[in-house]
Parts: C-alpha cells; structure tokens; sequence
C-alpha cells in the first residue's frame, strides 16, 4: 500500500463532520453527487465540472470546498493559468484494489475510512443511476439484497464465495475487453459491487424454511 493512498485514508473524516458524517453529507445532495459521479470519469476543475453538470460555478466551488475539508476528495494536480494564480483539478480518492493481508495491516482508522470512501462511492453511482433512470430500463438489472443469519463456518464460506464471483466479474470484463479492442465495439459502463456485512442492529431476520422436494 503506497504512502500516497495511506494520507488518502487518513484525511477521510478529519474535518468537522468525522468520517460518517462526511459519507452521508456527500451523498446527501444532488449537485454533490453529479460532483462525484462526474470526478469517477476522472480529474477535472471547477468549471469543468459547473460545465458538466449544468450548474453555476460558485455553487459547484461550494461544494468541491466542502467536500475537499471532509477528505471525500483530493487535489490532483495544478496548472498554471496567469502569474500568481493556478487552476486546480480534483478527484476522487484513489483507491486500489486490496487484498485481505494488506487490509489486516491497516489501522482501524485506515480501514474505517476505506469502508467510508467505498460507500461513499458505490452510493453516488446507484443514485445517480436511478435519477438517470438506468436502474428501471435494463431488462437484466440485477438489484439483490437480503440479511442472513450466519454461523462463523457459513460467514467464512460466503466471504470465499464473494471472493471468487468477484474473479469471475473481472474476468468476464478482461473477455469483454479483449472482444471490444478487436471489434471497435465501445461498449457500455456498468457498475458492479459485491457487500457482506454484519447487521448494525442484532435483531435476527426469519429463519430461512427451505421446501422439500
């Protein structure tokens, strides 16, 4: 793990809102959610991103401010436009994918807020999807979810078998990828991602009756 993305995870959450706080503030509002769906596609400035999203500058800067104090965003880099002065472009944080080794080496500080920036992200995407109206026009949408009571053997298990779907998803993408540089096909993003937590509250769901055969 780079010492870059390190400082990364260590600036989520260390303005006034504290790490929760920030995840929910930052996908609390429309504008700053078509900030961050936008920065997903990569870096840009200010008025890059009041152009793309169709709203006035100042109150893009705004919210490029607010997000920045939270750590919910990052500088990329700088250029400079007139003497004494620079145009900045911003981004989202860069996250690469870790294994569970390197995960264990984090702090819990450091994990916490990787657990913050993920939702933060997968968050943005599927509102943002669902004001685009994506999540109701594709015929093969898949919008899964259930709570489930597991022993430790059963949450090991589902771990490994979330584990090795997600191979699979990233070989089918390296398929696609392949296909789509020799036929000049360009393709469509879709967002995929794969959770299993524990439930914050204790209470556990119906037991699960399966029907005989």
């Amino acid at each position: 793990m780079g010492t870059k993305t390190v400082a990364a995870l260590r600036r989520m959450g260390k303005g006034a809102r504290g790490v929760e706080d920030s995840v929910s503030y930052a996908v609390g509002h429309r504008i700053r959610i078509e900030i961050l769906a936008a920065l997903h596609e990569g870096p840009e400035s200010a008025d890059g991103l009041a152009k793309i999203i169709g709203r006035q500058l100042s109150i893009v800067t705004y919210h490029i401010e607010e997000l920045l104090k939270d750590g919910s965003i990052e500088v990329a880099y700088s250029r400079p436009i007139r003497t004494n002065m620079s145009q900045y472009f911003y981004r989202v944080v860069e996250l690469p994918e870790y294994s569970e080794e390197e995960i264990a080496a984090m702090t819990p500080e450091e994990r916490h807020a990787l657990a913050a920036l993920i939702l933060q992200a997968t968050t943005v995407e599927a509102l943002a999807s669902l004001w685009a109206g994506k999540l109701h026009t594709d015929p093969r949408v898949k919008l899964i979810w259930d709570r489930f009571n597991l022993d430790q053997q059963a949450r090991d298990e589902l771990a490994d078998e979330q584990a090795e779907s997600w191979g699979r998803v990233k070989g089918i993408a390296g398929d696609a990828a392949n296909r789509m540089a020799k036929s000049g096909e360009k393709g469509v993003t879709y967002v995929v991602q794969i959770f299993g937590y524990e439930r914050s509250r204790s209470a556990a769901p119906p037991p699960l009756v399966l029907e005989a055969d």
